[in-house]
């Protein structure tokens, strides 16, 4: 037994240093003292003090994303816990693990809505509503229980974030400190032997096999590779890109829907899907006609069927299921054509041929960006024109956690998502492309960034407001513009007063020494693309289309 004393803000900071997390984000407030301070004193977790409850955990998430460990945020309670609520639904909608400490009001005013200040009716439905999971902890004995049962529920595929209450006077009650604190061991789902063993069968008849990458297949990057080695193809979803390298003579990158994609398919007698929602995004509303023989990789149940038909379903852990088809093809002679990465390469060079000519006059940029970004560089981007038309499938990616984007679909997330990268990258150089919309919501995490020295250079893409809203009022209500037009700091102004470099850039010719100026520099800088003078997009993009009526009817 042990004889140490302390408080439940002790335990929880101790507990956190053995979850070995990227690090703590979050804002300090009167609810969360007590285990800040216990952070504080102990002095072995870094925390990042974000100046709002939405940054810190975007931060998170993406921290999380690009490390593959745990992502920890700490918010308030009430509208702090309510803060974090946007943020929480982009992290779930990605399913990263992340642990979202939050507060509670003393435990005696608690749910009998006296108005004590800071509270929030029905705060821990919000929470279940916007997380994976959420506890509370009522009592000090139930703290480590509930934090072990929190973490293991976060880091579980699927994974996702979970929220965990605890009041104010329970954080700063005594206990006896348990002897052993640390979490409890994630046990990976192992797939059916038999399954794998119809899967691999039916691969070793396969002439034209590929495979479809989602972000649930991060981890299995090394046999991804060498199944891609063995001319099977390959396609990333926009979270799955990097998973083989989109160098790879066998990839087609994250072109999953382009026209010229979509042939090859028709030709292709055998997909596996792991990891992925094939979502309606990248599936034009799940009327992407992918090969009829189809099989799928997943550690959630619930996604067999969903959308699309398969044929074998493995229920596992994607990295154990790669890793058995591979042992499973062991000294074996696939039945793969030989012109079928010729095939691959065409489609490939036919899809990026489409792509820079809906780029338009940004295709300088992301030729810029193809010279001179490093190999590990993280991509990070925001829900804007530019990432739609092109940065979810430019510039090539070569690693499985090197790309970071917004899956929600929601604007605000790039620049403390490319913060979070940036602190959580081990020295990687993180370019975030940002609208200036989406900057304009977390513009007051800049200041973040630099206080942080965090390494990245922000690509912001301003054309005075949201151009993608625009371009859906010209083409479906009649050219009437409306609450499209924004008035933003000015960057240069804003990048001055916090010691940040900055650059305006007019004419995309220039772009080269600019991109190479910025990455050189350590710590943030801003490059911002004047695109009203740059030019403009080969396409006028207006959304994704709507269903036709037979998706809507699945």
């Amino acid at each position: 037994m042990s004889d140490r004393r302390g408080t439940v803000g002790d335990l929880v900071a101790e507990f956190l240093e053995t979850c070995d997390p990227t690090d703590l984000f979050g804002v300090i407030s009167i609810h969360n003292m007590p285990i800040l301070d216990a952070v504080h004193r102990r002095g072995k977790l870094r925390f990042i003090a974000a100046r709002g409850e939405a940054g810190a955990t975007a931060m998170a998430d993406a921290a999380a994303r690009v490390s593959g460990r745990l992502g920890v945020v700490v918010t308030s309670t009430g509208t702090g816990a309510g803060n974090a609520a946007g943020a929480l639904v982009e992290a779930y909608t990605a399913g990263t693990p992340l642990l979202h400490l939050t507060t509670q009001i003393d435990s005696p005013y608690l749910d009998r809505n006296f108005g004590y200040l800071h509270e929030a009716p029905a705060q821990l439905a919000m929470l279940q509503s916007v997380s994976k999971a959420a506890f509370r902890i009522a009592t000090p004995d139930e703290a480590l229980p509930v934090l072990r049962r929190a973490v293991k529920t976060a880091q579980t595929a699927p994974s996702g974030p979970v929220s965990v209450e605890i009041p104010v006077d329970v954080q700063q009650a005594t206990m006896t400190l348990p002897s052993a604190i640390g979490p409890t061991p994630v046990e990976r789902m192992v797939p059916d032997a038999a399954t794998l063993d119809r899967l691999a069968a039916s691969l070793m008849r396969a002439r034209r096999p590929m495979l479809w990458l989602g972000g649930g297949a991060r981890d299995a990057s090394a046999s991804a590779r060498l199944l891609a080695d063995l001319g099977i193809g390959i396609v990333g979803s926009t979270a799955g890109r990097g998973i083989v390298p989109e160098d790879h003579p066998a990839s087609l990158g994250a072109f999953g829907a382009a026209p010229a994609v979509e042939k090859l398919y028709a030709g292709c007698d055998w997909m596996l899907v792991v990891g992925s929602h094939l979502r309606s995004n990248e599936t034009k509303t799940y009327t992407l006609k992918l090969p009829a023989t189809l099989h799928r990789v997943d550690a959630d149940p619930a996604a067999r069927g969903r959308a699309y038909a398969e044929q074998e379903f493995v229920l596992g852990d994607a990295g154990l299921a790669l890793e058995g088809l591979v042992q499973r093809l062991s000294g074996k002679r696939l039945s793969i054509d030989r012109a079928f990465v010729d095939e691959i390469r065409n489609a490939r060079r036919a899809a990026d041929t489409a792509l820079r000519g809906q780029a338009g006059a940004y295709v300088v940029l992301i030729d810029a960006l193809e010279r001179h970004l490093p190999p590990d560089a993280l991509w990070v981007r925001d829900i804007t024109l530019s990432n739609s038309i092109w940065g979810n499938r430019a510039p090539t990616m070569r690693g499985p956690r090197s790309a970071v984007h917004a899956m929600g679909g929601g604007i605000g997330m790039g620049l403390p998502m490319g913060l979070g990268a940036a602190l959580a990258g081990s020295g990687r150089k993180v370019v975030a492309l940002i609208g200036d919309g989406g900057f304009a919501m977390n513009l007051g995490e800049l200041a973040t960034a630099v206080q942080m020295q965090a390494d990245m250079v922000i690509l912001l893409m301003n054309d005075g407001g949201y151009g993608v809203i625009r371009n859906i009022q010209d083409n479906d209500y009649e050219g009437r513009r409306c609450f499209t037009e924004l008035l933003l700091p000015e960057p240069r102004l804003l990048a001055e007063s916090l010691g940040m470099p900055h650059w305006r850039v007019g004419d995309l010719d220039a772009i080269g020494p600019v991109l190479v100026a910025a990455l050189e520099r350590r710590g943030p800088s801003m490059i911002e693309i004047d695109m009203k003078s740059a030019g403009a997009f080969g396409i006028k993009f207006g959304g994704f289309p709507a269903p036709p009526e037979a998706a809507r009817r699945l």
